[in-house]
């Protein structure tokens, strides 16, 4: 006789905080609303309903996956960012909470009827949720990963802002090159890698063996990629244009050497745990 709702998350629960998973209650919750259709709190209402032998058996195969270090979002197939759903895969990293301070920043800064750029789209997280809160923008985003820009194509399809965003796959801004953009582009948004390649094998298992280590390594200092877009990203921004960019801890003053006055005017912010996280860069007058 297959297991109730009840026992299948206890025995889950036992198996991951076994595995030392950061949140085994949690992972047992999604994993289990993902197989059952159920939300979280469903899970409780239905908590004596017994699962179907399919339903069981799929679960326990998630689990196990999970217990090889797969991450739950992988698992599952999306994420939530911004209070909107993003499908994700190995091709995409996945949305992470902190990088919502770049979105809120550039949703309270790009002016009326804006241009945005969002460099690196991954998912298209950044570029979808500016699109979705704002509905008088113009995004344009790319990736050098084809996985990646299917993703972000099929998300901004999801969401239905599919025609007030242009994806491109290439390095950079090297894409928009044939655009006219010059000088005309409002705000810049990247969320690059930035972790040194000496961390990477410190990173915990479920990013270093799964995420795409494209999207991860900065290389030497984590900044490499940043060296490489800043001086485009001001030929790109209008006079007063803003560039948000996030970063990793300890990196803020090695940008700062980069984004120079009188050319740049840089603010760092803190995220909640209070790290710096984010550059706000506007581009000062010619």
């Amino acid at each position: 006789m297959s297991l109730t709702i009840k026992a299948a998350l206890s025995q889950a629960r036992s198996q991951l905080a076994q595995s030392r998973a950061a949140t085994p209650a949690l992972d047992a919750e999604v994993l289990l609303s993902h197989v059952t259709c159920f939300d979280r709190a469903g899970l409780y209402r239905e908590w004596q309903r017994t699962l179907t032998p399919e339903q069981e058996s799929e679960f326990f195969a998630v689990v196990n996956e999970r217990l090889s270090g797969v991450p739950v979002a992988y698992l599952t197939g999306h994420k939530e960012f911004m209070g909107l759903e993003f499908a994700v895969n190995p091709f995409v990293l996945i949305p992470r909470p902190e990088t919502e301070l770049l979105v809120e920043e550039a949703l309270r800064l790009a002016p009326a009827g804006a241009v945005i750029v969002d460099v690196g789209t991954g998912s298209g997280a950044v570029a979808v949720s500016l699109a979705f809160y704002r509905p008088d923008v113009r995004v344009y985003a790319t990736d050098q990963s084809s996985g990646a820009i299917d993703t972000a194509q099929l998300n901004a399809g999801c969401h239905g802002v599919g025609d007030r965003i242009t994806f491109f796959r290439g390095d950079l801004l090297e894409p928009l090159s044939g655009l006219n953009l010059t000088g005309r582009v409002d705000l810049l948004a990247a969320n690059l890698p930035y972790i040194p390649t000496g961390d990477l094998p410190s990173l915990p298992r479920e990013v270093r063996l799964f995420e795409p280590e494209s999207a991860l390594d900065g290389g030497a200092d984590g900044l490499e990629l940043y060296r490489r877009l800043f001086p485009d990203a001001a030929d790109m921004l209008r006079p007063g244009g803003i560039l948000l960019a996030e970063i990793g801890c300890g990196q803020s003053k090695a940008v700062g050497e980069i984004l120079k006055p009188p050319l740049w005017n840089v603010t760092i912010l803190k995220d909640l745990a209070g790290r710096d996280r984010l550059v706000s860069g506007r581009k000062m007058d010619d």
